[in-house]
């Protein structure tokens, strides 16, 4: 009867161990998530800074002409 009750309360152990890594992976992978969203952000508004730039110095190099 001890190796039974044994093997239930591992497997128990084990599926709670399971549980708390899927936990803060899930929190790990939100995180992340997060952080590629800003880091998009970020990288829009380099690309548009970037686009208004390029056009300010088209213009300038058109009036040299």
């Amino acid at each position: 009867m001890f190796w039974p009750m044994l093997a239930v309360a591992v497997g128990f152990l084990s599926i709670a161990v399971l549980g708390v890594l899927a936990v803060r992976v899930g929190i790990e992978a939100r995180r992340l998530g997060d952080q590629v969203a800003r880091t998009t952000r970020r990288v829009e508004r380099a690309a548009e800074d970037l686009e208004q730039a390029a056009t300010g110095l088209a213009r300038s190099g058109e009036t040299l002409r």
